[in-house]
């Protein structure tokens, strides 16, 4: 039985609602199910009071049951019924009640290893669930399932999800592009698209904008994390139900709806999944079985690794059964909702405990990006560590594709929000552009801005350079000079919601971003927009930005100018030199090295007016090099430059 009735405690905010008729709408069906409950009915009485046997009533009466012989962890569905099986290894009796039962008691078998399962006839698609279990010392209690792929809320109750129930109509539309190819813009879905003092933005909201981001030009967006977490309002790092999509954003249906909405328009989604702590709060592992060791039980260390910097949460990685939990989890997400790649949040709190090395760490890094490569070779993971470490993108470490790199967003951010000319470091800059792991570019993510720069203290690029006046004049330049160098730069570049629209503040889960500003800066988002086109050699002319190669070959400390050539075989349409002016100072000519002579044209031009009204439409224009060597380089030419402007040239293919 599930009831709607407010509880006296529980706070009631406004919401939006998930219409079955919208989504019937887009061309797919949605899952049906019971009214959400934020408890189960109990109708037992309180959990200490089932103390004894006798107050459970068996749902089919039975000496002892047989557990199942069918295969997988958590809820099942095969046809008829539904497969439950639970690791419970302290526990002396684990039974099911659900809706399929009207919540009345089902005994599941003990298996050897430690599991509890059994199979349950008339258990379907929807049906809200919860466990019973007697611990190792006498006591029952309720417990949600740690692998629910559903729940009511993070307080309420399991649900049974048949992932067969959605048809992907779209998966054909999209191919996951070469890592030298992908421009990733990273999301949170429930401030990307939504409206202040409702609730969160939705699945449903977020893909209202998916031709806005396909008309940008990205083609991999990466989700902050969207498991279920406590309440409804989080950046989506309190996980509680890692094998869940977040209740508050909609139904599995809804977030497989956006991945096959975003995959229909070339877009593909990687997710940010959280391994290095659970919770804290709202966690049905937390003493699950009866044995706590003293902490939290079965799923978590028990000594000092058990501490993080959010609570004493981090999963016992030395316990096989812990690791095939996050292995498997990881893998969910790649099967179930398509998703082509994942980013695994704070690696460095896996593969340390305290600041101490934690080899089991590394081990189940090493197990999930292992069972990744082994089943999808083409999906790309990155590891969000930000200590520098090449061992997290190397074949014998931890074998991410990638990683979130600090050698590139510190000293370029530095380098954009110093208000003085003279105190910016260009040999800071060179070494940004120049740093990889292990030899390759692409195994590092590049970026000015992401959640962790634009808070936690710090804001938007636009409010950095000019706090109050986030339209302004400089606040423009900046943002589009950081987006140039971005976006030529070696490694695989990424933008942050909002940042192609000067959106300004700091990141915050409440507050949605502001839209309206895409209407005040098209012409700020239109640059965006051609650097991301030249990024992916769309007019073939720019192939040299997404090679390996790169060499920075001019350093104007005076004036703050640099010049850096980039190529990937070399020649007509692959030479690309960026010519980056990080001073106020304004040139009708500057002379500079090229690769070779003949006619270079200029790509893009950060000072056009086309883009701001303000800005000073230098007339930089196309010119013939000459041979003659300057700059170490064997030819050269010149160009009128605006101040903190960026010019991209390159030679025609034919």
């Amino acid at each position: 039985m599930a009831t709607n009735k407010v509880k006296p405690d529980e706070v009631k905010r406004p919401r939006k609602d998930f219409h079955e008729s919208i989504c019937k709408a887009r061309s797919n069906e949605v899952l049906q199910r019971t009214p959400r409950t934020r408890s189960a009915p109990e109708l037992f009485g309180p959990a200490e009071k089932l103390q004894a046997p006798s107050n459970l009533t068996t749902f089919v009466p039975e000496s002892w049951p047989e557990p199942s012989w069918r295969g997988g962890m958590g809820a099942i569905p095969y046809d008829g019924g539904t497969t439950f099986r639970v690791w419970a290894p302290h526990a002396q009796r684990v039974q099911v009640v659900g809706e399929f039962s009207n919540w009345h008691a089902i005994e599941l078998a003990r298996e050897p290893s430690g599991n509890f399962s059994r199979d349950v006839p008339g258990a379907w698609n929807g049906h809200q669930y919860q466990y019973v279990i007697q611990g190792k010392y006498g006591d029952w209690r309720w417990r949600n399932d740690p692998r629910a792929a559903d729940v009511t809320t993070s307080t309420g109750n399991s649900i049974i999800v048949d992932h067969r129930d959605f048809l992907w109509r779209f998966d054909d539309h999209f191919r996951m592009p070469a890592f030298n190819e992908v421009v990733l813009y990273e999301l949170h879905v429930g401030t990307f698209h939504d409206a202040p003092g409702w609730g969160p933005g939705n699945w449903l909201s977020a893909i209202d904008k998916l031709d806005y981001l396909r008309d940008l030009g990205v083609n991999l967006v990466e989700l902050m994390p969207s498991s279920e977490f406590a309440g409804d309002f989080s950046w989506g790092y309190n996980p509680t139900f890692p094998f869940a999509p977040e209740s508050s954003y909609g139904t599995p249906n809804d977030f497989k709806r956006f991945v096959d909405e975003a995959h229909r328009r070339g877009i593909g989604v990687i997710l940010d999944v959280v391994y290095n702590h659970l919770g804290p709060s709202d966690l049905p592992h937390w003493d699950f079985d009866g044995e706590t060791f003293g902490r939290g039980g079965m799923y978590f260390y028990t000594d000092e690794r058990a501490n993080t910097p959010w609570g004493q949460t981090r999963p016992d990685y030395g316990r096989p059964e812990v690791r095939d939990y996050l292995r498997d989890n990881a893998l969910m997400w790649l099967r179930e909702y398509h998703m082509d790649g994942l980013r695994l949040d704070a690696t460095k709190e896996i593969r340390t405990a305290n600041g101490v090395d934690n080899p089991a760490g590394w081990d189940v890094l090493r197990a999930i990006s292992e069972a990744v490569k082994r089943e999808f070779p083409w999906k790309l993971v990155i590891a969000e560590d930000m200590g520098g470490d090449a061992a997290l993108t190397h074949p014998q470490g931890a074998g991410c594709d990638s990683q979130w790199d600090p050698s590139f967003v510190h000293p370029v951010r530095a380098a954009l929000t110093t208000p003085f000319d003279e105190a910016r470091d260009l040999n800071a800059v060179r070494d940004a552009l120049y740093f990889r792991y292990n030899g390759q570019a692409t195994q590092r993510v590049i970026y000015t801005e992401s959640h962790d720069e634009v808070a936690n203290g710090r804001s938007r690029i636009p409010s950095e350079v000019a706090p109050g006046d986030t339209g302004s004049w400089r606040a423009k330049k900046k943002s589009v000079l950081g987006a140039a160098l971005t976006l030529t730069a070696p490694g695989i570049p990424m933008l942050f919601m909002g940042q192609e629209f000067l959106q300004d503040g700091h990141f915050d889960d409440g507050s949605p971003l502001d839209w309206s500003r895409a209407g005040w800066f098209t012409g700020i988002r239109q640059a965006y927009q051609d650097l991301i086109q030249l990024r992916r050699n769309w007019h073939d002319t720019t192939a040299g930005l997404r090679g390996e190669n790169i060499h920075v070959f001019h350093l104007n400390h005076a004036d703050k100018v640099l010049a850096f050539h980039r190529w990937q075989h070399g020649g007509p349409g692959d030479d690309v030199v960026v010519l980056v002016n990080l001073g106020s100072r304004a040139f009708s000519w500057y002379e500079f090295g090229l690769p070779t002579d003949g006619l270079w044209r200029v790509r893009f031009n950060s000072d056009w007016q086309g883009y701001a009204p303000d800005f000073g439409n230098t007339s930089t224009n196309d010119f013939w090099a000459s041979w003659g060597g300057r700059d170490g380089m064997p030819a050269h030419g010149g160009l009128a430059l605006g101040s903190y402007s960026a010019v991209i040239l390159s030679k025609d293919r034919w």
